[in-house]
């Protein structure tokens, strides 16, 4: 057998049909990934040669590790193991991580490198800041660590709040009180919340005050131990707010901050969150981890739009047509 001949004996024929497809379908997938390997299936029997011989065995090798014990991956899932496989990280080990049992009964897992990365540095660091785009599930993880440690009572309480930015309504004109009127600014969060223990399960958390959700102004003054905290879109905090964020950390506490700098909202762009890992980047105990589009794990469509808005970003474009007889105006805040 030539150097760039592989040979995969897979141990099962039942595997084969979630190694390949109905219909090939995943086969094609992998054929499409690795034009310059060619693939040939024979009974339970995979020979692949090529220039991207290794890595299309060392991409089986993984699916029959996930297939056999019972993972069932879909198209999506099936794309982010082969871009995995391509940035030589092993998916096996991405995606058996269990984070959580949500009140479904559905596991919750990191779906991507990326994610794996950011929940890894949640678990070894007392403060994390995780930046990316929409859909690449920051927020959604980081509630998901934090009921998962509060269950092994690592923590006596969550904390979650975000910062409630004025996007184009103001919040005198909506009705109720204070908390009514910023309750739509913390939905998201009371959103993954209720998907993770049920609304039975969040309501009780609520009103005994182990969870609490709050705007980043009520923030101020407190000091919180043994708390998990959670930042959501921090990059609509202003410098000054962050600072008053990050210093009510206490004893016993663990903090995640989450945003996204291609989507400031905070008046006059001065976000909080840019230029942060300049500041903090060596202090011990604080991370940075970056999700991009590789790491979006809603509808495919969200990936591309996230791709075409980077891509018009690196070109020094803000994605705006120009302005009616003008030269054109200048885009969104966007912190650097």
């Amino acid at each position: 057998m030539s150097p760039t001949q592989v040979k995969i004996l897979v141990p099962g024929n039942h595997l084969m049909i979630g190694l390949l497809g109905e219909r090939d379908e995943q086969l094609r997938l992998i054929e499409q990934a690795f034009p310059d390997a060619r693939i040939v299936v024979r009974g339970n029997e995979i020979a692949v040669d090529g220039a991207d011989a290794e890595r299309v065995g060392r991409l089986f090798d993984e699916l029959v590790t996930l297939v056999g014990q019972g993972h069932r991956l879909d198209v999506a899932d099936f794309g982010r193991t082969i871009a995995m496989v391509k940035d030589d990280v092993s998916p096996a080990e991405v995606l058996t991580t269990e984070l959580l049992r949500s009140a479904r009964g559905r596991t919750v897992r990191p779906k991507t490198a990326g994610q794996k990365r950011y929940t890894d540095a949640i678990a070894g660091h007392v403060v994390t800041f995780g930046i990316g785009p929409a859909g690449t599930g920051k927020s959604y993880l980081a509630v998901a660590l934090a009921v998962q440690a509060l269950q092994a009572h690592q923590f006596e309480r969550i904390i979650l709040t975000r910062p409630a930015v004025e996007a184009g309504e103001r919040l005198g004109f909506l009705p109720g009180d204070i908390m009514a009127k910023v309750d739509p600014y913390l939905r998201p969060l009371y959103d993954a919340l209720y998907d993770l223990v049920g609304a039975d399960g969040a309501q009780r958390l609520l009103e005994r005050g182990t969870v609490e959700v709050a705007p980043l102004a009520f923030m101020r003054g407190r000091t919180l131990n043994r708390s998990f905290i959670i930042l959501d879109e921090a990059q609509n905090t202003t410098p000054e707010q962050m600072k008053m964020f990050l210093t009510r950390i206490g004893f016993g506490s663990k903090a995640v901050i989450t945003g996204d700098v291609t989507q400031v909202d905070v008046p006059g762009g001065r976000s909080g969150l840019g230029g942060l890992r300049a500041v903090l980047g060596e202090v011990d105990g604080v991370a940075f981890v970056d999700l991009d589009n590789r790491d979006v794990v809603r509808h495919r469509i969200v990936a591309d739009i996230v791709a075409a808005y980077e891509a018009a970003d690196r070109a020094g474009r803000d994605g705006h047509e120009p302005a009616a007889g003008g030269s054109g105006g200048t885009g969104p805040a966007r912190a650097r």
